[in-house]
């Protein structure tokens, strides 16, 4: 079963760029005019995070996000043949902003967002990096494709730790000095057990995952995002925070990591996943005070 999903996906990755992204214009063309995939949820979004802008501008927003969302798929198929080499060529990044973590001499956490191309990001980044790469990720259903995606993903030397077996995958490594990724941009399971903060002026829920362990770690923390800067090319840029993240009052980390991530979606509006449902808690006077 393995090689009956590998081998097409490698076959279909020999294609040159052009051809990928044709046939993805063309899956685009389908998504968002016929079948109208989860538009929506992605309209309603952009009227939460973009009132003052009009209803044209933000369907550009919607269509831009729509090709991005498309490509991201697309390209991820090519990565089964891209050589190190192109793929070089491709991404770029300034690390400087990681100096001041590792001379903490601590391990580091990268919280980053549901940005395109995160899997350019990941390859980018364990190329880049000077501690193991350690990246958490939610297994495929699956299990062959997961397999599949697994070894796709760890190519250039990433480590995955499944967020389903994360204390246990992960304990090997937490004593180490490494770099840890995850993300804090996704909406909580519960809303009663959740920063609650000001979200493109919206009270939203934010996951206390990426706090609580940073203080658990005593780890430096920077904040990353990364965007297209024409189609098949990224860039990532990193934001030192701290080194010292349990002498912020509790919620500040995530507080300056919300105000990160919407400057960083203004700039950018159409890089982000807005197919998910970030507001989908209403905000309740017994979930505590909005930070």
């Amino acid at each position: 079963m393995y090689y009956l999903i590998y081998i097409p996906l490698y076959l279909v990755s020999l294609l040159p760029w052009r051809v990928l992204y044709f046939f993805g214009d063309m899956v685009y063309g389908i998504l968002y005019y016929i079948l109208g995939y989860r538009k929506q949820v992605v309209m309603n979004n952009l009227l939460t995070a973009f009132p003052e802008k009009t209803e044209a501008e933000r369907k550009k927003i919607a269509k831009e996000f729509y090709h991005n969302f498309v490509d991201n798929f697309i390209e991820t198929i090519k990565f089964f043949s891209l050589s190190e080499k192109d793929f070089a060529k491709r991404f770029s990044c300034d690390v400087t902003p990681l100096d001041k973590a590792y001379a903490s001499g601590k391990p580091i956490h990268i919280i980053g967002m549901h940005n395109f191309n995160w899997e350019f990001a990941n390859w980018g980044m364990a190329r880049l990096v000077k501690y193991p790469f350690v990246v958490i990720y939610m297994p495929v259903g699956n299990k062959t494709l997961d397999k599949i995606i697994m070894r796709m993903r760890m190519k250039f030397g990433t480590i995955l730790i499944p967020a389903t077996d994360f204390k246990r995958s992960y304990a090997s490594y937490a004593k180490t000095l490494h770099i840890l990724v995850n993300v804090g941009d996704q909406s909580p399971g519960s809303p009663s057990n959740a920063f609650w903060l000001n979200f493109f002026g919206k009270p939203t829920a934010f996951v206390m995952g990426p706090e609580k362990g940073a203080r658990v770690a005593d780890a430096a923390i920077v904040f990353g995002h990364f965007y297209k800067t024409k189609r098949g090319y990224y860039r990532a840029d990193l934001e030192f925070v701290t080194s010292d993240p349990n002498s912020l009052p509790e919620g500040e980390l995530m507080k300056r990591y919300v105000a990160y991530i919407e400057k960083c979606l203004r700039k950018v509006p159409s890089n982000y996943l807005w197919s998910h449902r970030r507001w989908k808690h209403e905000y309740r006077e017994e979930y505590g005070e909005i930070q």
